[in-house]
């Protein structure tokens, strides 16, 4: 089922959660909603699902006004971060609630329920623990639970707000895995709320940038990894260093004079003596060893700390000019950790950092 989202604004006293959201959801497409705390992906995810009223604007589901229907009618399935499985109840069921709520005249028999929730835990691959409760499982176990509770009333559209926020990196990345490879089996149209980056990045089709009640970008993982539309989605997605600077004619200048460092930036051939920021991600920044002959042909920096993990140097440099860098004045760069050795670099030495790329904006 596809989801239209036409013009949305939800406020809450003087606040405004959302503002005029525009959004298309294909049929079959697992679609992420990614943004910080009080962006206002949850209220969208709420609206979508019936649990809140909208002030303005409409939710059609497959070319058909949903604004007024409510939860039940929308036949959506939803999962929440603190899994809300009912403690008093076993496994199989939790699965089998919400098949025994539906309407006599709709309920299945208990012997195909009782086929059901079994082939839905083998779905998830829990089949196994049937007989438990909630109290029994994993944390890992109890969401996967979750999920196939929702999916027994065979719901149009799926629903999950930060599934995996309440569990640890291992199982979260197992679990993200393990919904990826779900859906590709079930095709149901799903979206799902996160803070994480990386979560939205590796699982969604498409990825849905918010901020401030708005929508920043809609695009695949690596469409908007590779052309952020705005230093917003820029400074979200990764670690980013924050450099300013001066576009001019199609050229972004960081320092003054002729120390610092510069590079063609052509998107702005128009700007003249602008007031710019450069982003430039870790991994673009090149770093050696400082030389007198060669000060002006970069940005001076003292290397504060190196972290040395497996086969990565994550390098802190401060530079020398503090008007370059961004708030926290820190630079951070990336390299190999055997060029990192190759260089024999000293913390507490002076370095010269180069961005390979950039992209820029003009203010």
């Amino acid at each position: 089922m596809s989801i239209a989202i036409r013009q949305v604004s939800k406020d809450f006293g003087t606040f405004k959660a959302l503002r005029n959201v525009d959004l298309d959801i294909d049929s079959g497409e697992l679609v992420a909603l990614l943004g910080p705390s009080g962006c206002g992906k949850t209220t969208l995810l709420r609206i979508i699902a019936g649990l809140e009223t909208a002030d303005h604007g409409n939710i059609l589901f497959s070319g058909e006004d949903a604004t007024d229907f409510n939860v039940r009618e929308r036949n959506v399935g939803f999962v929440f971060q603190h899994y809300a499985l009912f403690r008093h109840m076993s496994v199989f069921d939790n699965v089998a609630f919400g098949l025994r709520m539906k309407p006599r005249a709709t309920r299945p028999s208990e012997s195909v329920i009782k086929e059901k929730v079994h082939a839905l835990l083998g779905l998830v691959q829990l089949d196994w623990l049937s007989d438990r409760y909630p109290a029994q499982l994993s944390g890992g176990q109890r969401q996967r639970i979750a999920l196939a509770r929702a999916l027994a009333v065979e719901p149009k559209v799926l629903l999950l707000d930060e599934p995996f926020g309440a569990l640890d990196a291992k199982v979260r990345k197992e679990l993200r895995r393990w919904l990826r490879r779900l859906h590709d089996d079930l095709h149901v149209t799903s979206i799902f709320v996160t803070h994480d980056q990386e979560e939205a990045l590796e699982v969604a089709d498409r990825v849905v940038l918010m901020n401030s009640g708005k929508v920043e970008q809609v695009g695949t993982p690596q469409e908007v990894w590779d052309h952020p539309a705005s230093p917003f989605v820029y400074g979200f997605l990764g670690d980013v260093n924050l450099f300013h600077g001066r576009a001019h004619e199609g050229e972004m200048h960081i320092g003054e004079g002729l120390d610092g460092v510069r590079f063609a930036s052509p998107e702005h051939h128009t700007a003249q003596d602008a007031k710019a920021f450069a982003y430039v991600r870790p991994h673009d920044l090149e770093v050696r060893r400082y030389q007198a002959s060669e000060a002006n042909k970069g940005i001076a920096a003292k290397l504060v700390r190196a972290i040395v993990v497996g086969p990565i140097a994550r390098l802190e440099l401060l530079p020398e000019d503090r008007a370059l860098a961004g708030s926290d004045d820190i630079i951070e760069a990336q390299m190999t950790a055997q060029q990192f050795h190759e260089l024999g670099l000293k913390e507490g030495e002076t370095v010269v950092v180069t961005p390979r790329k950039a992209r820029v904006f003009v203010a």
